[in-house]
């Protein structure tokens, strides 16, 4: 059995991978835990050149899937992951649209099927921890919410992850974070941000400091440029971004090690 620490990052497309993970996934690697991440669609349903939307004339499926993949191995090569993994389905796109449809798409592939060949990268590769989206998929999106859905099923299935965690939002981060955007006039001073939008931060029990990873962030993020006019952190100042990525925030769901009630290293009980 492979005792290596491991941690395993369970994303739906390519570019979700830096937002909420983007710094533990570095963070680690640099410790030298070993990092592996599961994505399970090839983003067919992202921008394709000249922002170009899908069902829009000039929208290539597979050769967006094709520049999204490609930018996305650069993204892992800069945040240093060790392992990626494609589970190759096919991306279902926002709720609401054309591609909720498809036959293939990923959320309308059955949980146990898809969860399967996820179980079996967690055999592979024993992971003690796991990361991925809450029952929500963090905003309702189709793909995340059966990225989680495979997650929770492959870890109960195959027994191994010591510790699984969904990534947060932090409700009261984020509004603060909105105001001073507002304030410095790169966010609308018109627009809202839901209240219900985000986690409480009563719920979250996992708050891991990576702050020296934040560049390494940054340069994953430009890595995904098909995808650049829906990444709005892009065009914050280095100062905002500093904020936004300095610290990610998790809620601990299972965990057979004994933690501490709040805990700053996912590997806490671990090592």
């Amino acid at each position: 059995m492979d005792s290596e620490l491991t941690l395993m990052a369970v994303h739906a497309h390519p570019d979700d991978e830096v937002m909420g993970t983007g710094g533990v996934l570095a963070k680690y690697t640099q410790e030298g835990i070993r990092t592996v991440l599961v994505t399970c669609t090839n983003g067919e349903q992202g921008d394709g050149p000249g922002g170009v939307k899908p069902g829009e004339p000039g929208h290539d499926d597979a050769a967006v899937a094709e520049q999204r993949l490609a930018e996305l191995r650069e993204s892992v090569a800069h945040l240093g992951i060790d392992h990626l993994e494609l589970l190759g389905y096919r991306d279902s796109g926002m709720v609401g649209w054309e591609g909720n449809g498809h036959a293939d798409a990923f959320a309308n592939v059955p949980v146990e099927t898809a969860a399967a060949r996820l179980a079996a990268l967690m055999e592979r590769y024993r992971p003690q921890v796991i990361v991925t989206y809450d029952e929500n998929g963090n905003y309702g999106h189709p793909d995340h919410i059966q990225a989680h859905r495979i997650a929770v099923a492959a870890a109960e299935m195959t027994g191994i992850p010591d510790k699984l965690y969904y990534i947060a939002v932090p409700r009261e981060r984020i509004q603060r974070m909105f105001e001073f955007l507002q304030e410095s006039g790169m966010a609308p001073e018109d627009f809202e941000i839901p209240d219900d939008f985000g986690t409480p931060e009563e719920l979250i029990t996992s708050v891991v400091e990576v702050s020296p990873y934040v560049e390494s962030k940054m340069k994953a993020l430009r890595a995904h440029a098909s995808q650049g006019e829906n990444i709005p952190v892009l065009q914050m100042s280095p100062e905002a971004q500093h904020q936004a990525f300095a610290h990610e925030f998790f809620i601990r769901k299972t965990s057979r090690v004994a933690t501490p009630d709040q805990e700053d290293d996912l590997f806490a009980g671990l090592r």
